[in-house]
């Protein structure tokens, strides 16, 4: 991808940007349940609000599971309706294990968003195939830059940023975006022309949140963390928000329920991600959200 094109690109998203930062956005999210089907921001994909997540510790939860068991879980999840898959090149087997669970699965019938680790001297493009044939897909229909933490994320990766807008001209990825981890990294998403979705990690208690670094743990950033959230919406962009129940740590349902309440009704995130290892989770989680919504 040249430099011309990406800069075409960019002047193409802030036209559109304008258009939808003066368009206003609500403060609470519409009345609907955890499976309905929203579009994020200005991408034009549309993905349910709650996503099947497939990292929780790196993977190792659903990767402990056994192909059999979380193809079962997986199709329990689709059959309640959730119909929005993620995972990543940094958890380890599980586009494999993804690819095999989906399999037979018509692929117009869920997205599926995979992020990728912007290594240096990587080769954006065959990363890309390499992750396609993993997961057994043509295609993804969101593809992030994986785990950003820096403030210069944003020039880090610019080879990275023109080998998705490569992909993308080819219709083997759909939209792109980042998960920011850390506050640096965060600060540099509003505004970014490049991005048009942003995972964002989101509770009510700022646990397994971002501080001034990008190690996860317990902050009081968390009115930052929602006023960067609001301002990008603002801006068009869809937000996927993670790290709903504190990276597993929230024992009591409480917790958990105020968590999707603070995600949707507070910060006002577009969709969430969670990790499930049995059916009673995925069910609870429907669950919460459907209250959250209420």
């Amino acid at each position: 991808m040249s430099h011309c094109s990406r800069r075409n690109f960019l002047k193409t998203s802030l036209a559109a940007g304008v258009a939808v930062g003066t368009a206003g956005l609500p403060l609470k999210a519409a009345r609907g349940t955890a499976t309905d089907w929203v579009t994020l921001g200005k991408s034009g994909v549309e993905v349910t609000r709650l996503a099947f997540g497939t990292g929780t510790i790196s993977g190792k939860t659903q990767r402990d599971l056994g192909q059999e068991d979380f193809t079962s879980l997986v199709r329990h999840a689709y059959d309640r309706g959730i119909r929005f898959f993620e995972t990543s090149e940094s958890y380890a087997e599980m586009h494999h294990m993804l690819g095999v669970a989906l399999k037979g699965l018509p692929r117009d019938s869920y997205r599926l968003m995979s992020k990728v680790t912007t290594r240096p001297g990587g080769n954006p493009k065959d990363k890309i195939d390499e992750l396609r044939k993993a997961a057994n897909t043509d295609y993804f229909d969101i593809l992030l830059l994986h785990y950003q933490h820096t403030a210069t994320w944003p020039t880090d990766t610019v080879r990275w940023q023109d080998g998705i807008l490569e992909a993308r001209s080819k219709k083997v990825v759909l939209v792109q975006g980042a998960s920011v981890h850390g506050l640096p990294a965060l600060r540099q998403v509003p505004g970014n022309k490049w991005l048009q979705i942003a995972m964002i990690r989101m509770n009510h208690k700022g646990t397994r949140m971002d501080n001034e670094d990008f190690t996860a743990g317990e902050t009081d950033k968390v009115p930052e963390v929602v006023s960067h959230v609001k301002q990008v919406k603002t801006e068009g962009m869809g937000v996927i928000s993670m790290k709903l129940i504190g990276e597993g740590t929230f024992t009591n349902r409480k917790d958990r329920q105020a968590a999707m309440r603070f995600a949707f009704n507070n910060a006002g995130v577009d969709a969430v991600t969670v990790g499930f290892k049995n059916t009673r989770e995925v069910d609870e989680a429907i669950e919460n959200l459907n209250l959250a919504l209420a």
